[in-house]
């Protein structure tokens, strides 16, 4: 999200996808902005009767929804739009990375944007903050996963003692990086446990 040109952090979100099985990135996508501009139409149109607080985030449109990519991006967004009632509330577009073109609705050929123009520069903005903001979490998501993958199924490790384990080496690099001897010296690691640890992470 973007303010006045200024990236909004704040009204970030993170989402995890749930029901696309594989890597299908139109689904994805769809599954995406559904949830997104579904939670947006809550904000503003709360049910009848229902006196539960709705969230403030998502409580105003975006006066552009940019997707990553080309046609085939800017036709799910706009799907999605639809579907949703939104086509004459949230306009869509794309740019695509490859030749830094910009795709909207009723146009088969991309709009001619100036090379250097602020408005391109700003369009990249978004574009590049969203793919930083994404990397970042996916980064996060796949130390976490290398983290229990190389820990898990030892036996006798638990949950417990694995946090503590990552905590006194600093991370899973810091315990790789121990001798034998520095991880049998922990008093509340027994011996074998510590032996297992070892050997798994230097197999």
């Amino acid at each position: 999200v973007l303010e006045d040109g200024l990236p909004a952090k704040h009204e970030y979100r993170k989402f995890t996808i749930k029901d696309v099985p594989g890597n299908d990135d139109y689904a994805a996508m769809r599954e995406v902005l559904t949830r997104r501009l579904t939670a947006y139409l809550e904000s503003r149109d709360p049910g009848v009767g229902d006196d539960r607080k709705r969230p403030s985030r998502f409580a105003y449109p975006p006066q552009l929804l940019l997707v990553d990519g080309g046609k085939g991006q800017l036709a799910v967004a706009q799907e999605v739009v639809h579907a949703l009632g939104l086509s004459g509330e949230i306009p869509v577009a794309a740019l695509a990375k490859r030749f830094e073109e910009i795709y909207i609705p009723g146009r088969p050929d991309p709009v001619p944007v100036p090379r250097g123009s602020e408005a391109l520069f700003l369009l990249q903005v978004v574009r590049d903050e969203a793919h930083r903001f994404a990397n970042a979490f996916h980064r996060q998501v796949r130390g976490k996963r290398m983290k229990a993958s190389a820990l898990d199924d030892i036996d006798g490790l638990g949950v417990k003692r694995r946090e503590r384990l990552l905590a006194h080496f600093g991370g899973l690099s810091g315990l790789k990086k121990a001798t034998l001897e520095e991880i049998l010296g922990l008093s509340w690691l027994p011996e074998s446990i510590g032996k297992n640890v070892f050997e798994a992470l230097h197999q």
